[in-house]
């Protein structure tokens, strides 16, 4: 067995760059950019009025008119205007380009409007320039707004419309299979028999990937190693990576690390120093197709994709590697094998803004229901077996913390 460091340092030193795709803009909602999106005009592009109401020359208020005629109205969408008298205003909408003419807007909260014209209520504060979003304040035309490497969210994808990006270049994903393995799994909409259980892990990990933009394909594999090397065999020349589920450990029908052999597999190694998953197996074989195989029990499939594949993964697109943030254990916890310890974890905030981590009691790394009642593992390290209320621990969540 080698430690989690080493086994991670292993994985990464791995990744593949498996190139550039142009995608249209709706097609890349959790993909990697892999150009910089740069402002092609300014920030906002003219000057907006963020408020409705009128818009006035500051100096006429200045001067303690509070009453002004109105010489027309600015809609957004419309042609800039001009104010031509001084001492008038004009009814400005939000969004819209502000009059030549004027500066500052005051919306109507603040106005009274009767025989066509506003007068200014008492209570209402005025300051120069006030509610008016100025041009290019927010980014300048030539300004890398979005820089190459971001994990496109809803946000970067706005700001690429606005730029009128319809098509962006964004990194290409590598065709996955996704392959459980063990006579006892049956397919989710068959009924299993006393002694059989239903296919959950490949489903678990394909929606995982689905969140990276990565749409896998699966297969399902039977405890037998001669039809193992065979099925296997054709799926280095059409797949970029390959994840197996199962047949990993030391059981009698556990043939996948002697298939792999045989197949030509390079072992990188087999077994981390780590609970769950600990007869976690990687290898690469000479087509330049990575081999993640792991242990069949669903705790142990779920931490290892989401501590190791996912490392992979963020490294093989070009964007950060390390996704684990920091947590306080809520409570204290005394884990006696000389192992790294992901424990699985609730999350809340404490009265101080502080980001708990509340272990989750399950039953083993079989527990698969015991994951929906988590949000995360809290990476507990090796050489230490008491670990106290307030440490501060890596935590690799797989839920969102809002919602």
């Amino acid at each position: 067995m080698i430690p989690v460091k080493e086994a991670e340092k292993i994985i990464l030193s791995n990744t593949i760059d498996y190139g550039v795709a142009t995608l249209p803009l709706e097609a890349c909602m959790g993909k990697i950019l892999r150009e910089d999106l740069v402002a092609d005009r300014d920030f906002p592009p003219y000057d907006r009025v963020t408020m409705d109401g009128i818009a006035i020359d500051y100096k006429a208020f200045a001067s303690r008119q509070r009453t002004f005629p109105i010489n027309g109205v600015a809609a957004a969408g419309s042609l800039q205007q001009t104010l031509s008298e001084s001492n008038a205003c004009m009814e400005v909408m939000t969004g819209a380009i502000m009059p030549n003419n004027v500066d500052t807007v005051i919306r109507y909260e603040d106005i009274v409007i009767e025989d066509g014209k506003a007068t200014i209520i008492q209570e209402a504060i005025v300051d120069e320039a006030q509610n008016v979003h100025y041009k290019g304040e927010d980014r300048k035309e030539g300004d890398v707004v979005v820089k190459a490497g971001t994990r496109l969210s809803a946000a970067e994808i706005g700001v690429a419309a606005t730029m009128g990006k319809a098509e962006i270049k964004v990194s290409n994903t590598p065709k996955t299979l996704i392959i459980s393995s063990g006579d006892e799994l049956v397919e989710i909409h068959e009924k299993p028999a006393a002694h059989q259980i239903r296919k959950s892990n490949v489903f678990r990990l394909k929606a995982h990937l689905k969140q990276y933009g990565i749409e896998a394909d699966k297969a399902h594999l039977k405890d037998n190693l001669e039809e193992i090397i065979a099925q296997v065999k054709g799926f280095f020349d059409e797949y970029d990576v390959i994840i197996l589920s199962g047949g990993v450990s030391k059981g009698k029908f556990d043939f996948i690390p002697q298939a792999m052999e045989k197949l030509g597999v390079e072992k990188l190694f087999h077994k981390i120093q780590q609970r769950p998953g600990k007869p976690f197996w990687f290898g690469k074989h000479p087509s330049n197709t990575i081999v993640f195989a792991l242990p069949g029990n669903p705790v142990s499939s779920f931490m290892c994709m989401q501590r190791y594949i996912l490392s992979w993964l963020a490294g093989s697109l070009g964007t950060e590697v390390n996704q684990s943030i920091k947590a306080k254990l809520a409570n204290s916890v005394t884990f006696k094998p000389d192992l790294t310890y992901f424990m699985q974890v609730k999350t809340s905030f404490n009265a101080d803004g502080h980001l708990m981590a509340i272990p989750v009691e399950g039953h083993g790394s079989g527990d698969l229901a015991n994951l929906v009642d988590a949000d995360g593992f809290l990476q507990l390290p090796q050489g230490k077996n008491d670990f106290e209320a307030g440490e501060v621990y890596p935590l690799y969540l797989y839920r969102n913390l809002i919602f």
